[in-house]
């Protein structure tokens, strides 16, 4: 039973927080009404209420749903032995979580003031540490640690800084992510050697 004649109740609840984004961006957090949204979307504002009573629901609504990829990835790999591979693979699924969370990291950079206020950047802060958990080795020499910082770093940094250069998105993304592995391969070798 495929019918595709009749949008599924999410398809409302996605296109709200597409809209929402866009206007954010454009406009700012602040200086965007749920009015605005409402028009934007071409519905009355109760029926925007059906789904988010607030535009803190709406960006809080976002950030889950963006955010929930990371959680499945922090998950996936904590279950995996703590291999160069599957560290290496950890970046690679971080570099396209990121990617396809693109426009909410885009808002929370614009947006900090709005972002502290949410505590959304709280629970970034802690998927981040948990992250660095992953990627790293306590006991290994400092530069090979800063090396698997950066390697996550690069990788999140990037999505920001290589706005500015020339080129496809998806080479720019491919780039950094081959020097985040360089950096982590870098550090399990100097790891494993001493």
């Amino acid at each position: 039973m495929g019918s595709t004649s009749q949008p599924r109740r999410g398809d409302t609840r996605q296109r709200i927080q597409d809209v929402a984004l866009e206007l954010f961006a454009e406009r700012g957090y602040e200086k965007t009404s749920l009015r605005e949204i409402a028009e934007n979307l071409q519905v009355t504002k109760a029926a925007l209420y059906y789904h988010f009573k607030s535009k803190e629901d709406i960006v809080i609504s976002i950030f889950e749903d963006l955010s929930r990829p990371l959680d499945e990835l922090i998950e996936w790999a904590e279950q995996e032995p703590r291999t160069l591979e599957t560290k290496q693979e950890l970046l690679r699924r971080y570099s396209a979580a990121l990617n396809d969370a693109a426009p909410l990291f885009r808002f929370l950079q614009e947006n900090q003031a709005a972002v502290r206020e949410l505590s959304i950047g709280d629970t970034f802060r802690d998927r981040m540490f948990t992250m660095l958990r992953l990627i790293k080795e306590p006991d290994a020499a400092l530069t090979d640690q800063v090396r698997c910082i950066n390697a996550l770093f690069s990788i999140h940094a990037g999505m920001f800084a290589l706005r500015e250069i020339e080129g496809d998105p998806e080479d720019k993304r491919k780039a950094v992510l081959e020097v985040a592995l360089e950096l982590m391969t870098s550090a399990h070798h100097t790891e494993s050697q001493g």
